[in-house]
């Protein structure tokens, strides 16, 4: 089954409302998991008339903006920037679901040679010889900045990264592939993947992996209304269905364990 048929039959099968009570959900994710919502969209829309706003921002940003009560429908973001929220009753009282998961990745440009990252030692030495490296910027809270800063000090080459380093404040970092200020991007495997000019060298070494797992979360029960609480479970049927693997490959990620 091809993925627009994948992606019909999975929220067709999920769909629990009618046009005649669409709503419009605005949706908060995290920029990993973005690209899935953005494939799933289309089908989500035709087949139950609901339409998704979609908003992405760093799991820092997006903690920020919720404790600072903007209104939402359902975030997706990483269930450690959550508990702050959960703590300050800006979410629903039950936990977060788990969506998927993804890893964090290295990419170069395109026609650049690929180099070696099979392992720990073949990575560093990478890190040594990269002109600029492209990675999010750990002070924007985005979740691969804050590991990678952390990984680099393990590495002993955190210094040697900082004077080399393009620190990305949200966003495709691997974008900066493209525009000649980075050599090497290291992000989360689905944002390499929505930028069609950068190439993935692949997952970093299986010793210092990290994976972010997404989860979904509605806001209290006070703020939402009836109509947009139909819209939010047909949406999450939809993404809990096994139709989804497709999606989730496709997009870099996986199922959350």
């Amino acid at each position: 089954m091809n993925p627009r048929a994948v992606i019909a039959f999975l929220v067709a099968a999920a769909a629990c409302a009618s046009a005649a009570h669409a709503a419009e959900l605005k949706i908060l994710s995290a920029g990993a998991f973005k690209p899935v919502l953005l494939a799933l969209k289309p089908g989500f829309e035709q087949q139950t008339g609901h339409t998704l706003k979609i908003e992405n921002d760093t799991a820092g940003a997006l903690q920020k903006r919720v404790l600072a009560d903007e209104a939402f429908d359902l975030l997706f973001s990483s269930p450690a920037s959550m508990q702050p929220l959960q703590a300050a009753g800006k979410l629903a009282s039950e936990q977060p679901t788990p969506v998927a998961r993804v890893a964090i990745g290295v990419a170069v440009p395109r026609g650049a040679p690929l180099p070696d990252i099979g392992t720990v030692e073949a990575f560093r030495q990478l890190l040594l010889s990269a002109r600029h490296v492209a990675y999010i910027d750990p002070a924007s809270g985005g979740s691969s900045g804050i590991y990678l800063d952390q990984l680099f000090q393990r590495l002993a080459v955190a210094p040697q990264v900082r004077a080399k380093a393009v620190l990305v404040n949200g966003g495709l970092v691997a974008a900066r592939l493209v525009d000649g200020s980075a050599d090497v991007a290291i992000h989360q495997i689905s944002e390499i993947l929505a930028v069609p000019e950068a190439v993935l060298v692949g997952p970093l070494p299986a010793e210092i992996q990290n994976y972010t797992v997404y989860a979904a979360a509605l806001p209290p029960a006070a703020a939402a209304s009836a109509a947009h609480s139909e819209a939010v479970r047909a949406l999450l049927a939809a993404l809990q269905s096994p139709g989804t693997d497709a999606i989730l490959a496709a997009k870099g990620m996986e199922r959350a364990p």
